[in-house]
């Protein structure tokens, strides 16, 4: 998954809790419970990315997780009507999540995991459909990688060597 590196201290982000969980772990003195938080984090204008932070007190792992998700922050290719520039799959896990373009006025058409990442990055007007697993964590992660593989016009114009005229034809 190509990742470019974003100063997330020049980004006014916002932060989506997903999910909480709570994690047992059965040690010799009794039950060790820990909190595990899903967080994504977002400019609305094509930053977005998603941590997971684990702690005693679900706070701190909300915390946890939002410094993890910054660090983890991708740029997302859109077009001129606020969706994506073209139709991809994106595979975590079990979990694979189609994403398809959508003309203006459509509005966000997505399942909770995958509907938080696409507002938190800024898409306006877009379609996914989530197939395979229905893990959260695996479903958001799928649609990060979905939306970090997308290319403007211009790249692919740029790598196959010809115009960005000769590639939308």
């Amino acid at each position: 998954m190509k990742r470019s590196i974003i100063d997330a201290s020049q980004l006014e982000l916002n932060d989506k809790v997903v999910a909480i969980k709570r994690v047992t772990k059965v040690v010799k003195g009794g039950r060790n419970m820990r909190f595990t938080a899903l967080v994504v984090v977002g400019d609305g204008n094509g930053h977005v990315g998603a941590g997971l932070g684990k702690a005693t007190e679900i706070p701190e792992a909300i915390r946890k997780g939002k410094e993890d998700a910054m660090k983890k922050l991708i740029t997302v290719a859109m077009d001129e009507h606020n969706s994506i520039t073209h139709d991809y799959m994106g595979k975590f896990g079990g979990a694979s999540v189609l994403l398809k373009r959508a003309p203006e006025g459509t509005g966000v058409i997505a399942g909770g995991p995958a509907r938080s990442v696409c507002e938190l990055a800024g898409i306006k007007n877009i379609r996914t459909k989530s197939l395979g697993s229905n893990n959260k964590q695996n479903v958001v992660l799928a649609t990060i990688d979905a939306l970090s593989q997308l290319k403007t016009p211009e790249e692919v114009a740029r790598l196959r060597g010809k115009s960005v005229d000769e590639v939308m034809a």
